[in-house]
């Protein structure tokens, strides 16, 4: 790198979960950091997100483990319910022979505790600068630097940019153009008080019912004195991707037919946010030079395999590996980190694809879905995930 290059700081476009992961990222490697967020504040929305021990390497990684450690709950099980009778499909054991096998466990959050312990872990660098109120329009790049156009029409230079933008990400926009893929899934997801939530109901457990056309999600948040509530379902009319108000009246609409306890979930919330998904193709590159984009940006997905969070920190962490591995030249840790990136998370969208449709099922295909683990073990089913939970920092780069 040279000398007019180090003074240079790499600038990140997005100050969401995966901004903020790629920011400590580039400071372990040396690093100053800018980061740029639409926002009139560096904070989170939404509810509840699941943790898998992936995630969990991937906070140590960034050495924030013990912050995130301190805000989750962790959980004794996984487990999936039919949400017509009840029955038990499969459990999964999340407990001492889990994170033995896997390093770490498994946990559920609040999105909100996710950002701040990444918040706190990137203030604390001194290496971090923060803008606010700064949508990034426009990225032109030489062979040594990048500069980013704000709405303002202001300049920002540096020695690369990290689109981690959302899904919406201008960053891809300008390198790729795709169109997003609109699922025509609606979800709706509230947080709501222990003395609220039925004692019938309140497992230390990811717990999912799932329906015909749709499902509902479930479990604790900070030290179980919240749960939040997730519900699911294939809209009557068309959609438009984005985040609206919810109403009560809407997802009782959707949940006839269901049983008892698991109705009783739609009953609680006194308000709701309304979220229509989409996610997008995985594509074959994502850096261009030295732009690259990172979380949602890159492979916005749904939310069927509680990996959209989880797949943006692995993201940061293998950025900061390639640079490393690379002595920080940014064209080729960049190409390797795209490498190491894309098979792993376009078998993320796919498959949350196919679990929606497992979630969903009705009819025989129902009958299909809650035989599958019929007498299935423990170890077995550890083996299954193997290939998601099994991720960290040293196997993280893509083998030559």
């Amino acid at each position: 790198m040279s000398d007019k290059q180090e003074n240079l700081p790499v600038l990140v476009a997005g100050g969401g979960i995966g901004g903020l992961a790629a920011a400590l990222a580039l400071v372990r490697q040396g690093f100053r950091v800018q980061v740029f967020e639409q926002a009139p504040e560096i904070g989170e929305i939404g509810a509840g997100i699941q943790l898998g021990p992936n995630a969990f390497h991937a906070f140590d990684a960034l050495g924030v483990g013990d912050k995130t450690r301190s805000r989750s709950v962790f959980t004794d099980y996984m487990v999936m319910h039919d949400a017509i009778d009840a029955y038990q499909v499969g459990k999964i054991e999340t407990g001492e022979a889990f994170r033995k096998r896997f390093g770490n466990p498994y946990a559920v959050i609040h999105r909100v505790d996710i950002h701040k312990s990444l918040l706190e872990g990137a203030v604390e660098t001194g290496k971090v600068e923060f803008f606010t109120n700064t949508r990034i329009e426009k990225v032109e790049q030489d062979a040594d630097s990048v500069t980013l156009t704000d709405q303002n029409g202001k300049q920002w230079k540096g020695v690369a940019v990290i689109g981690a933008d959302g899904g919406k990400s201008v960053v891809r926009k300008q390198y790729v153009n795709d169109p997003p893929r609109v699922t025509g899934h609606v979800v709706y997801r509230a947080v709501v008080d222990k003395a609220e939530f039925p004692k019938d109901l309140q497992w230390n457990a990811a717990s999912l019912w799932a329906g015909p056309n749709c499902h509902l999600v479930h479990y604790p948040l900070r030290g179980g004195e919240q749960y939040n509530i997730v519900v699911t379902f294939h809209s009557r009319q068309q959609e438009e991707w984005g985040v609206t108000d919810g109403s009560k009246e809407e997802v009782e609409s959707y949940f006839q037919g269901i049983c008892p306890q698991a109705r009783q979930l739609i009953e609680l919330p006194k308000t709701w946010r309304r979220w229509a998904t989409a996610d997008r193709e995985p594509i074959p590159q994502w850096s261009f030079g030295r732009a690259t984009i990172l979380g949602d940006a890159a492979h916005p997905t749904t939310q069927y395999m509680a990996q959209g969070a989880c797949m943006a920190l692995e993201d940061a962490v293998t950025l900061g590996e390639a640079l490393r591995v690379n002595g920080n030249d940014w064209v080729k840790a960049l190409d390797l980190y795209q490498r190491s990136r894309i098979t792993r998370t376009g078998r993320i969208v796919l498959s949350g694809r196919e679990m929606g449709r497992l979630y969903h099922a009705k009819g025989v295909e129902r009958q299909i879905r809650n035989s599958l683990w019929k007498g299935r073990t423990q170890e077995r089913f550890y083996d299954a995930i193997e290939w998601l939970y099994g991720w960290n920092v040293t196997n993280c780069l893509a083998q030559d």
